[in-house]
């Protein structure tokens, strides 16, 4: 009888963690501020490219990651419609620092990088196209450096 018990709560714990882990897939969140004030930056030598002149979308992708191919399409198709905004895929086996750094804890992973290199959003999972281009909006006009908005949690 213990053992039916034991299974149950297990099962309902499972689906309760998998219903939580589903509904935060692909939400564009704020990134809070560390303990000094600032962001997170990316920098040049990061991408082994020049940043975005108005904003950048940092993908990390691994090989054999599914949702990765769709979102470099969403990403990339953003890209091509907002001028100054450029799309760099990092390949996360390969940047294992950058990993560390910008704590990535699954593929894909976006970071949307203002125009001086601060990470003002990131999103885990496959992103939808109108929350990206919320998120860029919100990166090039700099209403993300308010404090307002920076509530949610990483």
């Amino acid at each position: 009888m213990a053992g039916i018990v034991v299974l149950g709560v297990t099962l309902v714990v499972g689906v309760i963690i998998g219903f939580l882990m589903r509904r935060r897939d692909g939400k564009v969140r704020a990134v809070k501020q560390v303990v000094s004030g600032t962001r997170p930056v990316v920098t040049r030598d990061d991408l082994g490219s020049a940043l975005g002149e108005r904003a950048t979308l940092v993908q990390f992708s691994t090989a054999f990651c599914q949702p990765c191919r769709a979102t470099r399409r969403v990403l990339h198709d953003v890209a091509e419609m907002v001028p100054g905004v450029r799309h760099v895929e990092i390949d996360a086996e390969s940047r294992l620092d950058l990993v560390r750094r910008f704590d990535v804890m699954r593929t894909p992973t976006v970071l949307v990088v203002d125009g001086a290199g601060n990470v003002v959003k990131r999103a885990s999972g496959l992103p939808r196209k109108a929350d990206v281009i919320a998120a860029l909006g919100a990166a090039v006009d700099g209403s993300s450096h308010d404090s307002s908005h920076q509530s949610d949690s990483v």
